[in-house]
């Protein structure tokens, strides 16, 4: 019997939406991309030279792009046209942003359907979502389908352009891109603000004050000095990142001048001053948006940016909320009838806003068809419904949508803010002022469900507070009112640097700047903390030394490309692409040939002039970065290290990676010399050469070498630490095993002598070309010929291990048709079919893994392709014209 043919993108989704449709649908998933630019070195051999061989776009005819479907999608697009022969009908419910667009117009272009074809765009996987989707069926868009060409298009050129500059420059395996260059500058740009901050101290006086009579007589509270001769008290915020006071109409209170205040005012008389009330307000916030829900599980789940965006898309491929990219505010009719409902039975009718509220975007570009992220349905399910079905981040991520679409349908928060200023006049005649000040609120409103949080201030502790009835709140006062004061006491403060970013405040500069899409935000982030360029610590984004090189190399010779302005005014450009206000081809022709038209600086000339005429590029000096003192830091192919010279030799010392490029001080550099470059040990005299034997810190590590006569051009035999030893207690014994690597074990019956040896990844048996790994360093020095044939016995397994047990199992991978197990590998454990591998990521656990995880993290891998290897810069060739319906 016929059926109609559904292809969604996930294999969860296409389980979820089959159990809703029933038998008369088949429901098939493409496991994300079926095909992309392929490798230069991928293309078949005729079209490797001309103007396409070089990105796999034919540069010189209207940057046509060269698809293949990618390796790992043949069995996938070959078992889709087999479905395809019994349908009468094919729906393409591919996501409904750019890239699921986009999905959508090569799956029709592979499969070239003889049947009717509809577009559907699943924004619930809910049954309800489902039949309103399947009611109002569109053709493919095609705008949008070119927006993502053109943007996949420009990241082929940008990548493959800049990149190899920077293998050449700085180091193997590095990458550029449009939006990760950028988010790599703010992070950059960001801690050389912090390397450059010199702190201000600053003082202020606190005291206890209480009301002498009144209702509110004897209670309690804290004042801070706010004024002195009518001279507001300077805070941090008044000074700039170099310590200087950047208004002198403020008074900067001292150390002295704190004491002298605090002396003349001890027995003065205080009165109130001044007392204001005005109302307080607060609305809700709009429903979450991608970038606003990365920002807040950062902030109150800890979950990274990738994770946020993986808990997400479970919880709507499962049916639990609505589609979890989307860059528009906006709520259904049904959802808000669902959210106030829901806020009144739960909160009461008078927690509800008076009317409906409604929210749009600021972004003229966002998708305003598209909603917010809110629960999926007609009627919410409150939390408590779902915590049976939903664990751990699961359950959180769904009750923090939830709290926070049932509270943007509620009533203001409202209540009064109220400031108390006391004044007085010191010994020395000054006069003096000091003020307290909340917020009390009187009706929480939306607050009784949820309270959006907030990135830390640099300055938040110059901030009023905020309490609510239940909270201590300031005594009724009137102005002319005697107080009396106690406790006074001078506290000091310092100017801090700017905060780094974390994850969500990264995600928010970048949707404040306007760099990117909301969709791609959390990929970029993670991009650049997976490359390397950017470590974590304690939430905050801490750039590498690498990451410094890369970002001077491109501001000095990229300019314009790294430019914030520019990379807005393209992402623009991009929209206007997205809405047929401009042709992409020309476009992509003026970035990458140039336009003397432009006016913009450096731009006319493009980027294909810009890379063809680099000039000379000084890589020492890209990879040195001047720390003082004669000391400079250098980027080498092991890692970052310092080095100076000293009495005419240089001296170097290796930087651990746990210290940040601000924490770099002069100071630090003098205690890395000293630890990695101190005074060697003697161990004693060889017992063969009759050479002294010491044992010392170097850049790699503790080693142990010989001492040669001075006038000697020998090289000394030198030889790393086993990682069991230790510097302080090696012995001379241990010295001269050590330097006898590698040793010769024996020969083998074929008449090819085994050596054992210590390698880049630890040690081995090498037997002409054929080595193995062995087990431990200990085997180097004590393995025998006969244990080492039982070795090479053995069949050989990656590097000359033995297959150990897998750590877990996980059932059959329902593409490959291989079972999954999780193993322990080089870099971690990883899961794998046999045929692809998965690192497990942060977050994740051998042990809390499930099978349908599993399987996601791999579906998820095939949809990536493999891993891009550098381009082969080689003729260039043409591409066929591309068809599309």
């Amino acid at each position: 019997m016929p059926r109609k043919l559904v292809i969604v993108e996930s294999p969860t989704k296409s389980r979820t939406i089959g159990g809703y449709l029933g038998a008369d649908y088949d429901v098939v998933s493409s496991i994300g991309h079926i095909r992309d630019l392929p490798q230069p070195s991928e293309l078949p051999a005729g079209k490797r030279e001309g103007s396409v061989g070089k990105f796999a776009v034919d540069v010189d005819n209207g940057f046509a792009p060269y698809y293949v479907v990618s390796p790992e999608k043949k069995k996938v697009v070959a078992d889709i046209k087999s479905r395809l022969k019994d349908a009468d009908e094919v729906y393409l419910a591919t996501d409904e942003d750019r890239e699921g667009e986009a999905i959508a117009w090569h799956l029709l272009e592979v499969l070239q359907p003889k049947v009717p074809v509809k577009r559907l765009a699943f924004h619930e996987i809910t049954r309800e979502g489902i039949a309103r989707a399947m009611e109002s069926p569109r053709d493919i868009d095609m705008e949008l389908v070119e927006a993502q060409e053109a943007r996949r298009i420009l990241d082929r050129l940008y990548g493959y352009e800049v990149s190899p500059v920077l293998w050449r420059k700085i180091q193997q395996g590095l990458s550029a891109g449009r939006v990760q260059s950028i988010a790599l500058r703010l992070v950059v740009d960001r801690e050389r603000e912090r390397m450059a901050f010199q702190s201000a101290e600053y003082w202020d006086l606190t005291a206890s004050f209480a009301a002498v009579e009144g209702p509110d007589a004897g209670r309690t509270f804290t004042a801070r000095l706010t004024s002195v001769d009518g001279r507001r008290v300077a805070v941090g915020k008044d000074f700039d990142d170099r310590g200087v006071l950047k208004n002198d109409k403020v008074f900067h209170v001292t150390a002295s001048s704190a004491g002298s205040l605090a002396a003349g005012l001890a027995g003065a008389e205080f009165s109130v001053a001044g007392v204001e009330s005005k109302p307080y307000k607060r609305r809700p916030a709009a429903p979450f948006i991608t970038s606003t829900l990365i920002q807040e599980a950062s902030r109150k789940l800890r979950l990274g940016a990738r994770d946020a965006m993986r808990v997400a898309q479970g919880l709507y491929e499962r049916g639990y909320i609505t589609y979890m990219r989307t860059d528009s505010p906006t709520l259904s009719g049904e959802a808000v009838r669902a959210a106030r409902s829901q806020a009144a039975e739960l909160y009461g009718s008078d927690s509800v806003a008076a009317s409906a509220r409604v929210y749009a975007s600021s972004d003229a570009n966002a998708q305003e068809a598209h909603e917010a992220i809110r629960p999926a349905g007609d009627r919410f399910r409150t939390p408590d419904s779902v915590r049976a079905e939903l664990r751990g981040d699961e359950f959180r991520m769904y009750e923090l949508i939830w709290k926070r679409t049932v509270a943007s349908q509620m009533a203001d928060a409202v209540g009064t803010t109220s400031t108390v200023r006391l004044g007085a006049v010191s010994g020395a005649g000054h006069a003096v002022e000091f003020s307290a000040s909340g917020t009390i609120i009187t009706s929480p409103g939306f607050l009784l469900a949820y309270e959006e949080s907030r990135e830390e201030s640099r300055y938040e502790s110059e901030k009023k507070t905020h309490v609510t009835e239940a909270e201590e709140r300031l005594p009724q006062l009137a102005e002319g009112q005697a107080v009396t004061a106690s406790g006074l006491e001078p506290v000091s403060h310092a100017t801090t640097p700017p905060p780094r970013f974390t994850q969500g405040s990264m995600i928010k500069e970048l949707e404040d700047r306007k760099f990117g899409r909301p969709s791609t935000y959390a990929a970029t982030v993670d991009l650049i903390v997976a490359r390397g360029y950017v470590r974590i610590d304690k939430q905050a984004l801490i750039p590498t030394w690498i990451a410094f090189a890369i970002v001077g190399l491109m501001e000095q010779h990229f300019g314009w490309l790294i430019d914030y302005d520019f990379t807005a005014d393209m992402e623009e450009d991009l929209d206007r692409i997205a809405r047929g206000e401009a042709d992409m081809r020309e476009w992509l022709g003026r970035f990458y040939f140039g336009s003397g038209a432009d006016g913009a600086e450096g731009r006319e000339e493009g980027l294909k002039h810009l890379v063809d005429d680099l000039g000379e590029i000084d890589a020492r000096a890209i990879n040195t970065f001047p720390v003082g003192d004669g000391i400079s830091l250098r980027v080498g192919r092991y890692g970052p290290y310092i080095e100076r010279e000293r009495d005419g030799e240089t001296q170097r010392a290796s930087v651990p990676d746990d210290v940040a490029p601000d924490e770099l001080t002069v100071a630090r550099a003098e205690e890395l010399f000293a630890s990695q470059g101190g005074e060697e040990r003697s161990l004693g005299t060889h017992p063969q050469t009759g050479l002294p034997v010491v044992a010392k810190a170097g850049r790699f590590g503790p080693y142990v070498t010989e001492v040669l006569p001075e006038d000697s051009k020998a090289k000394p035999r030198t030889a790393s630490l086993f990682k069991s030893m230790q510097l302080e207690t090696v012995t001379l014994e241990d010295a001269v095993k050590l330097m006898s690597l590698p040793r010769v074990v024996g020969t083998a019956p074929d008449g090819e002598e085994i050596t054992a040896q210590n390698g880049r990844y630890g040690p081995y048996l090498k037997k002409g070309t054929d080595s193995r790994t062995l087990a431990s360093e200990d085997q180097l020095l004590d393995i025998g010929l006969e244990e080492a044939l039982a070795i090479y016995a053995e069949p050989k397994r990656g590097r000359g291990r033995t297959a150990a047990p897998p750590l877990r199992e996980f059932g059959v991978d329902p593409v490959s048709e291989k079972p999954i197990v999780a193993k322990s590998g080089r870099f971690g454990d990883y899961i794998t079919d046999g045929v692809t591998n998965v690192t497990i990521p942060r977050g994740d656990t051998v042990e809390s893994l499930t099978p349908e995880r599993a399987v996601e993290l791999l579906a998820d891998k095939r949809a990536k392709g493999p891993a891009k290897k550098p381009a082969a810069r080689g003729a260039k060739r043409a591409a066929p014209a591309r068809k599309r319906k």
